[in-house]
């Protein structure tokens, strides 16, 4: 007797393998359907950040150029006006609170050169010489000693400049010097620590200079003076060779590059 297919176990058994391939088949293939919801994306990006954050931060570096530039200029204008006054005199006793209004100013000094507490401060290079500024406090008479920055000596005349044992230059008569009055340098970071007791001074510190020079008990003032030069070239190079310190010049050139800085940010 014939019986039907539908009824058999075996037909079942096929019958429901085929349709759960068919059923997994349809859920891999799924068709896109527009109105399923997707997974949110932010609009913010680490390169729209960048791109966004660019322009605020230039306009903020050219806003402190600017800012710099008002105060270099500033700087500049006061170093002009100090340098065109006439050379003034130096009190007795110096008011030190008073400095900071004077830097710059030029003064005229007088007195004798303790060359027993004369330092060489280097190394220095002036016109592609090697050698090193003579710092030797100056006793003036009735009057507080203080500290001269004498100038650049060529490094084979140093020490003998230091010593006062020049050959035919006698350094024990009263000098009167013509220089600017300093504030206390700034060291870089690249420049050693001074040790005054093996005698090696790398940049001048104003207030170990005192130290070395006797202190207040010797009535040594913190006070430094750049000598200022004003001979021509012929007495420049006649002092060099002769190992007579030549001063600094009359000219203070400060780098001014924020106008150019301002327009490039």
């Amino acid at each position: 007797m014939f019986r039907p297919l539908l009824r058999s176990p075996c037909f079942n058994r096929r019958l429901g393998s085929v349709q759960l391939r068919w059923a997994s088949t349809y859920h891999e293939t799924a068709p896109f359907n527009p109105h399923a919801k997707r997974k949110a994306t932010s609009w913010l990006s680490p390169y729209k950040l960048l791109l966004g954050f660019m322009p605020i931060f230039t306009f903020g570096l050219g806003t402190w150029q600017v800012q710099r530039l008002q105060w270099k200029l500033g700087l500049i204008k006061e170093l002009e006006e100090q340098l065109d006054k006439e050379p003034m005199e130096l009190p007795r006793i110096i008011n030190l609170a008073a400095l900071p209004e004077f830097e710059w100013r030029r003064v005229t000094v007088r007195g004798v050169w303790d060359h027993a507490h004369s330092v060489l401060i280097g190394p220095r290079v002036r016109e592609n010489q090697g050698g090193y500024n003579l710092v030797t406090p100056l006793k003036r008479p009735s009057a507080s000693t203080i500290l001269v920055d004498r100038g650049f000596v060529e490094k084979e005349l140093a020490e003998a400049a230091r010593d006062n044992k020049l050959p035919g230059i006698l350094g024990d008569e009263p000098v009167e010097i013509t220089g600017m009055l300093r504030l206390q340098p700034k060291r870089n970071a690249f420049t050693p620590e001074n040790s005054p007791g093996k005698g090696v001074w790398y940049w001048p510190d104003i207030d170990q200079l005192v130290q070395y020079a006797g202190g207040a008990d010797a009535g040594v003032q913190p006070v430094l003076v750049e000598a200022i030069f004003e001979g021509d070239v012929g007495e420049r190079l006649t002092n060099m060779k002769r190992g007579v310190p030549i001063g600094r010049s009359t000219v203070v050139d400060i780098r001014n590059e924020h106008a150019t800085y301002a327009v490039i940010w």
